[in-house]
């Protein structure tokens, strides 16, 4: 009886273990369902009906320029109007030596003619890339890199440096930040080391999230970059960058900060020149396989733009025309230029049936619900 008694315990108890495991399961595959079915909804979706409406109401060569975030002309006022562009990005010639309300003033007069509502970035990443901080009439001191923020205050000084910072900008009528840097690079010896985090790609999460979930107690958006990870690559300013890791080491080091700041919220991810040989042999910037990666396997629903397609990494290394290429890949915005030529070859590709109006819609819609989601657009 003892030996029957004891093989019926046991029974019992490996049958609660079971029915434990089970539930488990059941929970587990439960939480996953949930994960992905918040996941579904894209960021912007809420403003597509709106963004649709006014989609509707343009011609198309006011679709093709809202596609452009443009480097400054000289005769900005008179290109933006002319042209209605999707946005300006200013640089340090554009800042230089102007006061605030001189640069508040300037930018005031570009929306005055815009019929949409203009993007206005500007790379401020803090160190050594500040193209606003470079003027002491618009701040006393530079800001500093996230390396000697997190050094001197942690986290909590990087959250308060980026509140500053997006305050300050949206003051002067700046709208979105072309930061933070989400590469990941721990060698001092590397090109993007000191615009980066400067640690693992754990830490480097930390930091992206900080950021992200900054920006959104102020009006200024920031933009992940460079994706899909810049790694130790060369600068593609002035050469081409050519990277033979796997996809998997993207995967298991580039791509967490990436996603962490996909998952908090992060409106906007700038893809870089750099050629990923094992995901395809163009720049990322230009490349279907990698805008796949971002929007299919990361789930990215926000707006993708390029990096300047005037920088060495596309004219050392591309032929074809990188605007029509860069709106093929899969992305919304292009930053450009020579906006001149990027809006004829658009126009050319459209007649040629190389590419078709569907294309262009897809792409000016998301950047119109940005817009809206941004509150540029009433």
């Amino acid at each position: 009886m003892k030996k029957i008694f004891a093989i019926l315990t046991g029974v019992v108890i490996i049958f609660s273990f079971f029915v434990y495991d089970v539930c488990n399961i059941k929970e587990e595959k439960y939480e996953k369902t949930k994960q992905v079915n918040l996941e579904s909804k894209e960021l912007f979706e809420d403003y597509y009906n709106k963004a649709n409406e006014l989609l509707n109401t343009m011609t198309i060569d006011e679709k093709i320029t809202q596609l452009f975030l443009v480097r400054v002309p000289d005769n900005s006022l008179e290109e933006v109007k002319k042209y209605q562009f999707g946005g300006y990005i200013l640089f340090g010639k554009d800042t230089k030596n102007l006061t605030k309300d001189e640069l508040k003033n300037k930018i005031a007069s570009w929306q005055n003619v815009s019929k949409i509502p203009l993007l206005i970035a500007v790379d401020e990443e803090g160190g050594t890339v500040v193209r606003i901080s470079n003027n002491k009439n618009l701040r006393e001191t530079k800001f500093k890199s996230s390396q000697e923020l997190y050094n001197e205050g942690g986290f909590d000084l990087i959250k308060e440096d980026t509140k500053e910072k997006n305050n300050l900008l949206y003051e002067l009528g700046i709208n979105v930040n072309l930061a933070p840097v989400a590469d990941v690079s721990t060698n001092p010896d590397d090109y993007m080391y000191k615009r980066s985090f400067g640690k693992d790609y754990t830490k480097t999460k930390e930091y992206i999230k900080t950021v992200i979930r900054a920006s959104k107690d102020t009006n200024v958006s920031n933009v992940l970059k460079h994706f899909p990870g810049y790694g130790n690559n060369v600068d593609t300013h002035t050469g081409v960058a050519i990277d033979n890791r796997t996809l998997d080491e993207f995967r298991n080091n580039d791509f967490v900060p990436f996603i962490q700041g996909i998952n908090d919220g992060a409106e906007a991810i700038l893809v870089s020149h750099n050629i990923i040989e094992n995901i395809e042999n163009v720049p990322a910037s230009l490349s279907k396989n990698v805008h796949n990666i971002l929007k299919n396997e990361l789930k990215f629903s926000g707006v993708i733009m390029t990096d300047d397609l005037a920088m060495s990494g596309i004219t050392k290394n591309i032929t074809e025309s990188p605007s029509v290429m860069a709106l093929k890949a899969g992305n919304d915005l292009i930053i450009i230029t020579d906006y001149l030529t990027g809006i004829n070859d658009i126009k050319n590709s459209l007649n040629n049936n190389e590419i078709n109006e569907d294309l262009i819609n897809k792409a000016v819609l998301k950047i119109i619900a940005w817009k809206y989601y941004k509150g540029l657009i009433k």
